[in-house]
């Protein structure tokens, strides 16, 4: 019989998950799988307890939790023949969204037991794993601030905007582009190197992404005047930017980024303080993944 691993995170995002344990069992009581449960108790914890189910043959992990808590439990993965499932309880749920799962946990709990696998790719940000969305500029600024909100959700991700962008100001990068094959130096308002279409909570900034098809999509967003800031942020939740006069994107390997300043990163939505040159490249089809039939 298949084991699979459900990996529940019991402090992170949004939603209460003391029904989770119940609907995974009645779910997977009836399936062809024999389901275990443990609970994260720190910080790392979910990657090192994905990576040792991965080395002990388990059919897929499954990560309750929140962005964060679905990376860790990526990162453990990657690489091995051992699938990602996810129950979505963050407040943005990016790579979940991409992969086109339900936001209602006990949709998506039978979503995993009946779906079906693929590889999709995964990216390196100067060695760290990510699989969504990784950035500088504008975005890294909000993700920073808003990871020390002492609330989260949409309200407050929209007052941490607001508030940012009263002070913010553009640097120029240069980016130097599959391995020397192409140089260009850009001021961005936001500049976001993407795997999936969007951030989460449905803002798509590389509406045209692909998870599996071996390529990054760089996207742009240069500065643009302050009346034009609705527009930009309207066209941005309604997957609209390859229109936006103030948006550039191209499909891309390999990418390194040098800027004039250390300074916030997003990486998954995860802030961190990074230097000045920074390396992303693309690992194809390194990671497996359940999504629905």
């Amino acid at each position: 019989m298949k084991k699979v691993l459900a990996i529940i995170n019991p402090i992170s995002g949004t939603g209460s998950k003391k029904n989770i344990p119940d609907l995974l069992g009645q779910a997977y009581n009836a399936s062809e799988y024999e389901l275990f449960l443990t609970y994260t108790k720190a910080a790392g914890h979910a990657e090192e307890l994905a990576r040792r189910a991965a080395s002990e043959g388990y059919d897929h992990v499954i990560a309750v939790g929140g962005d964060g808590t679905v990376n860790e439990v990526a990162r453990g993965l990657v690489g091995s023949q051992t699938a990602l499932g996810i129950v979505p309880k963050g407040s943005g749920n990016g790579l979940a969204r991409s992969l086109g799962l339900s936001m209602k946990s006990d949709q998506v709990i039978q979503q995993l037991v009946s779906g079906r696998r693929i590889a999709i790719d995964s990216c390196e940000l100067n060695g760290r794993p990510f699989f969504c969305t990784c950035g500088m500029g504008f975005d890294a600024a909000v993700s920073r601030s808003f990871a020390e909100a002492s609330t989260r959700g949409p309200v407050t991700y929209l007052r941490t905007m607001i508030e940012e962008y009263r002070s913010f100001k553009p640097e120029t990068y240069r980016l130097d582009i599959n391995d020397g094959e192409r140089t260009l130096e850009t001021e961005a308002f936001v500049l976001v190197v993407a795997n999936a279409t969007q951030y989460g909570n449905n803002a798509y900034i590389a509406p045209e992404a692909d998870l599996s098809d071996g390529l990054l999509d760089l996207a742009i967003i240069r500065p643009f005047p302050v009346l034009e800031a609705a527009v930009v942020l309207g066209d941005l939740m309604l997957g609209k930017l390859a229109g936006n006069k103030h948006y550039e994107t191209e499909r891309i390997k390999s990418l390194r980024i040098e800027r004039p300043t250390a300074g916030a990163v997003h990486i998954d939505g995860e802030p961190l303080e990074l230097g000045t040159t920074i390396d992303i490249k693309l690992c194809p089809h390194s990671l497996h993944v359940i999504i629905p039939q």
